[in-house]
């Protein structure tokens, strides 16, 4: 195996929950050293969230924890007493990047904001990733689930027409994020090998997420036109829906563009009596009458499985799809193949699949260790990395600056 992409990069990770987790996770897979900075003071709210592996509790078998963390080497450091923000302050000096999530101002209250890392390692890379970024008025809002959804505007557009605002299905402005806050770090580090610079990087999710929602940020910018949530229907394209189909909460997505799509989907249909209606013979009045279209299309879905429609018109050149449970998603045969599920070995828990790392290079094997156990590297990191005797990190531990 080739040299990881990453390797003789070392991260301090001051992250928790998703977002700074999974961006020091992608880095760790791809070779970094990603030490995770945690206090049993203020252990990371995930490793104290269900789901626990068998039903039972404990920091270190939190699948969620484990699912964001894995490849990582972790420490026990308790910044906020004297001795503990001095070995954190060392080890800025041997890091070439240091990843916090935290809320506006902690860091530098702390004695570990830029400019004080900077005057310990004045090519230091910081990523800052927070909700609404260091800068502007809402700097300091807080953002989980709903909160977080409703700031970036999506939780708008997630509805049927007249409803209040959904919650979109997991919370992916978390992982778009950090996909995002990964390539920052990249491109930072790739400039400080070109000029010896270290930089700061202040990462907002709200910026990212408005970043993914061009159309209808440009169609108000221009038009004037606030755009409404739509459920599934498409501004042009018609039929465009998720329809029943035959099993217990099955269904499967149809998006049908053109005329020549739409002939080719009422040749599967049968072709049905009603393709030549005046209300569907055409893009514009189908799209008018999706109403009474849909209910007619999901007749002749609710008497078929979603993967006998998705076959049907994929095979003459229509988009459609099953709508996958989380089931369907880890039994796929495609994903399967493609080595989407990575199975990790974990101490505590055992063999695991966890989500594997979005793209692939030729020749690189990504690393997947398991997710480090709490306070597990601190031989390592104070002692083989900072020197410190055994004698020293006992005295430590009983102080509880390594705690």
């Amino acid at each position: 195996m080739s040299s990881l992409p990453l390797s003789g990069f070392r991260v301090l990770d001051f992250t928790w929950v998703i977002a700074g987790p999974y961006c020091c996770q992608l880095l760790a897979t791809m070779g970094a050293e990603v030490i995770k900075i945690e206090s049993q003071r203020h252990i990371d709210l995930y490793r104290r969230l269900n789901t626990w592996a068998e039903g039972v509790p404990g920091p270190n078998r939190s699948g969620r924890y484990n699912s964001l963390n894995y490849s990582k080497r972790a420490c026990t450091l308790n910044v906020s007493h004297p001795k503990g923000l001095t070995l954190a302050k060392e080890l800025v000096k041997k890091s070439d990047v240091v990843v916090e999530s935290m809320s506006y101002g902690v860091m530098d209250r702390m004695g570990l904001g830029y400019q004080a890392l900077r005057e310990l390692k004045p090519d230091i890379i910081m990523l800052s990733l927070s909700l609404m970024g260091q800068t502007g008025p809402d700097k300091e809002l807080m953002g989980f689930g709903p909160v977080m959804l409703a700031a970036t505007g999506l939780s708008r557009l997630t509805s049927y027409p007249g409803g209040r605002p959904y919650k979109v299905g997991g919370t992916w402005p978390d992982y778009t994020s950090s996909i995002g806050a990964a390539f920052a770090i990249l491109a930072a580090l790739h400039h400080r090998c070109q000029t010896g610079q270290g930089q700061y990087i202040d990462f907002a999710l709200n910026d990212l997420t408005l970043s993914l929602l061009p159309e209808v940020i440009t169609d108000y910018t221009m038009n004037g036109r606030i755009r409404q949530p739509e459920g599934n229907r498409d501004e042009i394209m018609a039929p465009h829906n998720v329809y029943r189909c035959l099993g217990e909460d099955k269904w499967v997505a149809i998006a049908v563009e053109g005329e020549g799509q739409w002939r080719a989907f009422c040749q599967v249909l049968g072709p049905p009596e009603w393709q030549e209606d005046q209300r569907f013979n055409d893009p514009f009045r189908r799209w008018q009458n999706q109403g009474e279209l849909d209910p007619l299309i999901e007749a002749w879905t609710r008497e078929r499985t979603p993967y006998q429609v998705t076959e049907a018109l994929q095979g003459v050149g229509v988009a459609a799809a099953p709508s996958f449970d989380i089931a369907d998603l880890v039994n796929d045969p495609h994903l399967q193949e493609r080595g989407v599920f990575q199975e990790i070995d974990h101490p505590e828990v055992g063999k695991r699949q966890y989500i594997g790392i979005p793209w692939k290079l030729d020749g690189v094997d990504p690393r997947f260790d398991p997710a480090p156990l709490l306070g597990v590297g601190n031989q390592y990191v104070f002692g083989d990395l900072l020197g410190l005797s055994p004698e020293e990190v006992r005295r430590l531990e009983e102080e509880k600056a390594i705690y």
